[in-house]
């Protein structure tokens, strides 16, 4: 496994790696991916291998221009054209019917394909230095963390990736969001990078479906109960109830060993108030408050506390706007039921 430069020497390089069965991991402004040729299914077995994902669970097929997509989709309509238009490229994934040629390993034997067209100008080099489609999942171990930095998939996945691109940090730190426009009206599947405001003024009302029980079936990644989860135990808490929770266990003998606080901005660390001694840790995702800042910071804070041997991580909840949709899902499926 070697880390390159984001030369264009390089950037040729990777997809040449891709061309040949290889698996890369690559920058993208929202988390790191493990790309794969998404027409060879040996090479997507070994992105399968490498993260240890169950078959049964959907990869996002990645493009480096908008005409590509004709090649792993078939239709989409006017809705699905008009987000394509005019919010790609960005951290939205569309589900579209698919075409047959995508292997049943990267659809999970589903008739629609994941398909985004990722804003990170060296993810497109790479896909198009390839000259194929790219299956992406985030490029670490499966339930994991997510990676928004070259070191985390370096770290996290070793010698199982034959090349990583270093691109410097992510920019929008969470996963796409995911936008099932195969249904009327269009569905959430995941909340993500793409404010559903945004999605909302260009096609009207959509339906949050990316909350609650997971599917028999996922028809997306991320739709897993459990999922992007530290080894560090982390408990959620809703907003303004961290620090009476926190007095409560300590003082019932249950808030034991060492423990990090998860908050959103400044506001929150005043309401711990006295119960900020009981943390040997905090962090702070976004000081002002903004949505857009603390999810580009909540996984390297994540992979930070957990990488400190502590014995719980316990977060509050974001306001439930724009970007904080995706934080506190993200946290949901990270914490202990």
């Amino acid at each position: 496994m070697e880390i390159l430069s984001p030369s264009d020497a390089n950037l040729r390089r990777a997809g040449a790696c891709l061309a040949a069965g290889g698996i890369v991991g690559l920058p993208t402004e929202t988390v790191y991916g493990l790309g794969a040729d998404a027409f060879n299914t040996r090479a997507v077995a070994r992105v399968f291998e490498a993260k240890a994902r169950p078959s049964f669970d959907p990869l996002i097929v990645h493009i480096a221009s908008l005409d590509q997509v004709e090649t792993v989709a078939q239709g989409g309509g006017r809705v699905a054209r008009t987000l394509m238009e005019r919010l790609w490229p960005g951290p939205l994934t569309l589900i579209l019917p698919r075409r047959p040629e995508v292997p049943d390993l990267v659809t999970s034997g589903l008739p629609t394909v994941a398909v985004r067209l990722p804003a990170h100008p060296l993810a497109r080099a790479i896909i198009a230095y390839s000259g194929t489609a790219v299956a992406a999942p985030s490029a670490n171990p499966f339930g994991y963390l997510s990676p928004t930095r070259a070191e985390h998939v370096a770290r996290l996945l070793g010698d199982k990736v034959d090349l990583i691109v270093d691109g410097g940090p992510c920019g929008v730190g969470v996963e796409s969001t995911v936008l099932d426009v195969t249904v009327d009206p269009p569905v959430v599947l995941r909340p993500g990078g793409m404010a559903v405001e945004a999605i909302e003024e260009l096609i009207g009302r959509v339906r949050l479906g990316g909350t609650g029980s997971a599917p028999p079936v996922p028809v997306s990644p991320g739709q897993l109960d459990s999922h992007y989860a530290p080894r560090t135990p982390l408990f959620l808490f809703r907003e303004g109830e961290l620090a009476e929770r926190r007095v409560e266990a300590v003082a019932r003998g249950r808030g034991a060993g060492r423990a990090a606080a998860l908050l959103f901005d400044e506001a929150a660390r005043r309401r711990l108030g006295a119960a900020a001694a009981g943390f040997a840790e905090i962090r702070v995702l976004s000081p002002s408050g903004d949505t857009v800042e603390a999810a580009a910071e909540l996984f390297a804070r994540l992979h930070e506390l957990d990488a400190l041997g502590l014995d719980s991580i316990w977060a509050e909840r974001a306001p439930d706007r724009s970007l904080g949709r995706a934080i506190n899902d993200r946290l949901h499926k990270a914490s202990v039921k």
